[in-house]
């Protein structure tokens, strides 16, 4: 049975899958394959160089010691440039292509010790594209380049963008790579934020995660009962915004301990029910509609 590892997108919410890694990985619960999106791309193609304890415990240590200028380098002039039209997206993709470049140990997907995918979209169609071969980090840079926030990157024939956009949580992928046995890590998103995000880019991220756990729920509802299905179950509540990193250790430690009580209990059939959207506070309706007099 070849078991594949899922894990969606979510921005600085991708330390979320470190604590989850953790946690399956000192139970010996360990991939045959890895297919990420977006910052799951980030996550999967770091742990195909080694998915046990030791690598799982490694890429938390590398969360732990991230700030935002690391992944979103906030510089007023790019994005003057951006908004005169002479660009087409708003922050320099250059520090997290060192960043990618520094820790993931291998040049081509190809050559990874454990095999990888990572999800894309090419810009000028919409189509999903799969990579399983190729350059790494222009691999990994595709999969996260967020529209209108990276840059979009060329491989091969294809320019690419962020895999969010068609396929966030990439359960089909993996199915269509051979997967029998799919275990999603979702990153989950922020349900009890006090406000909305204030900024730009800040707004840009959390509809993603919004959009991403929304696809999750409707794959989940599709495909539970047909596929053997697994997921991991997302923090709530989540108070922490999707480019905020200062909050990783308590992510991961989190997301460590409510994996493991997973583990331990009696798996929810319907898993779908346990992912809906949802707010803190007082009970309202899933859709609400808004009057003005």
């Amino acid at each position: 049975m070849t078991t594949a590892f899922v894990l969606s997108g979510g921005g600085s919410l991708g330390a979320v899958q470190a604590g989850m890694m953790l946690a399956l990985a000192e139970r010996a619960i360990v991939p045959d394959l890895l297919v990420g999106t977006s910052v799951g791309a980030l996550n999967a193609a770091y742990l195909a160089g080694d998915p046990s304890h030791n690598g799982a415990r490694r890429l938390a240590e590398l969360w732990c010691s991230l700030r935002r200028s690391d992944v979103f380098p906030l510089r007023p002039a790019s994005a003057v440039r951006a908004l005169a039209g002479r660009h087409d997206h708003l922050l320099d993709d250059a520090p997290l292509r060192r960043l990618v470049a520094a820790h993931v140990p291998y040049a081509r997907l190809e050559q990874a010790p454990w095999p990888v995918a990572v999800v894309t979209t090419e810009v000028t169609t919409g189509l999903e594209v799969v990579l399983a071969e190729g350059d790494t980090v222009d691999a990994v840079m595709a999969s996260a380049s967020l529209p209108g926030v990276f840059p979009p990157v060329e491989v091969g024939e294809h320019v690419l963008t962020d895999g969010g956009v068609v396929n966030h949580t990439p359960i089909t992928a993996a199915l269509e790579l051979g997967a029998d046995r799919v275990v999603v890590l979702p990153t989950g998103y922020a349900c009890a934020l006090a406000e909305p995000p204030r900024s730009a880019l800040g707004m840009v991220v959390h509809a993603f995660t919004l959009a991403t756990q929304r696809r999750l729920i409707d794959d989940v509802r599709r495909l539970q009962g047909s596929v053997d299905l697994q997921v991991v179950p997302p923090l709530c509540p989540v108070t922490v915004s999707p480019v905020d990193f200062s909050a990783s250790p308590e992510l991961i430690e989190r997301a460590r301990r409510a994996t493991r009580r997973w583990l331990d209990s009696d798996r929810d059939v319907d898993q779908a029910r346990d992912l809906q959207l949802h707010r803190h506070g007082p009970a309202v309706p899933q859709q609400s509609v808004l009057t003005a007099s």
